[in-house]
């Protein structure tokens, strides 16, 4: 086995034990702050690597898919940007959270889809494409979107700067996401060797996020940390399930509601975290930590339910023929 087969073997461990790795680095940055605050600076970087990597995985077939299932893909970006937003606001409003706080649940809120909902979604047997398509248009829409849901509902509580939001977005998700694009389209032969290794990249990067974050909010995140856990919960759960009843509700197919569900429901994280920081303040950044590790948590677990029940489903279905024959 050589060296690329072996780092793709422990980047495919890496990707399937991601909330482990979140939650003893969080917990280790907690306990022993100084040896991650220094990460703080570089977290645009990170985030920038990741969206890179994001898009070395995006293909031009994967933007065809928009064309041949338009309707999906536009209710399944109409709900993202309009769900979670409004629940992120009427949470923040409902258990009165301190200025940052709030705005840093409605940022997570403004996010677009995290690339971890395309895995979850394939674990519970949903439909995949929509899912890649999705969080690809939802992440090409943040540019202006997140800027202008933040500014107009997290104004409330802080000021907002659209404008400057804006530029972070641009420079630490589009232009590395084409960039990836680009490469993937001019180096195919290339890029599928490295793509492996991918989810390694990835999980380093959303860890050594989440250590900063934790590392610098030490005192706060004692003071607020079962509240923000329970704001984050409510908001993930609720995602989940209205993501669910609105794809029911214009009749999507089973496979497509699952997607949708999983995929209004996960959130672009890291996204949030790197925005806080950098346009409001340390602390801003503690919900986005929160639902990073928790909606990576209730993922697998809701993958894992309806694949078994779909699993079930299959099995009674050969039962039964074999049963008539």
């Amino acid at each position: 086995m050589n060296n690329l087969q072996w780092l793709a073997k422990i980047s495919s461990f890496a990707g399937n034990t991601f909330a482990i790795w979140i939650i003893i680095f969080a917990s280790l940055s907690y306990f022993f702050p100084t040896g991650f605050t220094w990460i703080a600076p570089h977290i645009s970087l990170l985030l920038g690597i990741i969206m890179f990597g994001m898009g070395l995985t995006l293909t031009v077939d994967d933007f065809k898919t928009v064309l041949k299932i338009p309707k999906s893909v536009f209710i399944v970006s109409v709900a993202q940007y309009t769900i979670m937003p409004l629940m992120a606001f009427g949470l923040a409003y409902l258990f009165q959270l301190p200025p940052e706080l709030a705005a840093g649940v409605i940022l997570v809120g403004c996010a677009p889809g995290g690339t971890a909902s395309n895995v979850m979604t394939f674990l519970a047997k949903g439909n995949t494409a929509l899912s890649v398509c999705a969080t690809a248009v939802s992440t090409l829409l943040a540019p202006i979107l997140t800027p202008f849901l933040t500014w107009l509902l997290a104004s409330r509580w802080m000021d907002v700067s659209f404008w400057s939001m804006f530029k972070t977005v641009i420079q630490v998700v589009l232009l590395p996401i084409v960039l990836g694009i680009l490469m993937q389209y001019f180096f195919q032969k290339q890029v599928k060797k490295a793509v492996a290794i991918l989810p390694l990249i990835s999980v380093i990067g959303i860890v050594g996020v989440a250590s900063a974050v934790v590392s610098v909010n030490r005192d706060s995140l004692f003071v607020n940390g079962f509240l923000i856990f329970l704001v984050v919960l409510l908001h993930n759960g609720l995602g989940l399930c209205l993501g669910y009843w609105v794809a029911k509700l214009f009749r999507l197919n089973y496979a497509d509601q699952k997607a949708v569900s999983i995929e209004v429901g996960m959130q672009n994280s890291g996204l949030a975290s790197s925005l806080a920081t950098l346009h409001f303040a340390p602390l801003a950044a503690i919900p986005s930590v929160i639902f990073s590790v928790w909606h990576n948590i209730s993922g697998p677990i809701l993958a894992t339910y309806w694949s078994r029940k779909e699993e079930t489903k299959r099995k009674l279905v050969t039962d039964e023929k074999t049963l008539n024959n």
